[in-house]
């Protein structure tokens, strides 16, 4: 089987999902209202970084420094990175609503 640069980048996009869910799943135990927040702008910084990557995706480098699928990865770590950057800053209002819709998920429990 041949494993293409997105098969690799989708599969990191997957497992970032899991993970969130598995802290979503945690905060509904716990309840700790700093986690509810971490994980709200985690969110939105993974919705961000979803939204950044078609503008990235048909950009290449100009050779003898770019391309390849060690380029991909990095491009997809550097997108991601900029999906945390832009949440940390203030982001796109996302996280504040997904704290309130947490918060009363664990009011009607």
């Amino acid at each position: 089987m041949i494993v293409k640069p997105n098969d690799t980048i989708n599969h990191a996009h997957a497992v970032r999902s899991i993970n969130a869910a598995k802290e979503l799943q945690s905060w509904k135990q716990n309840g700790n209202l700093d986690q509810t927040r971490k994980v709200a702008m985690d969110f939105e910084a993974v919705f961000i970084s979803q939204m950044l990557q078609p503008m990235f995706q048909n950009l290449g480098a100009k050779a003898p420094f770019g391309g390849g699928h060690g380029e991909d990865v990095w491009r997809s770590m550097q997108v991601q990175q900029y999906g945390k950057a832009i949440a940390e800053a203030g982001g796109i209002g996302i996280a504040d609503k997904v704290m309130r819709e947490m918060i009363q998920m664990q009011e009607t429990r």
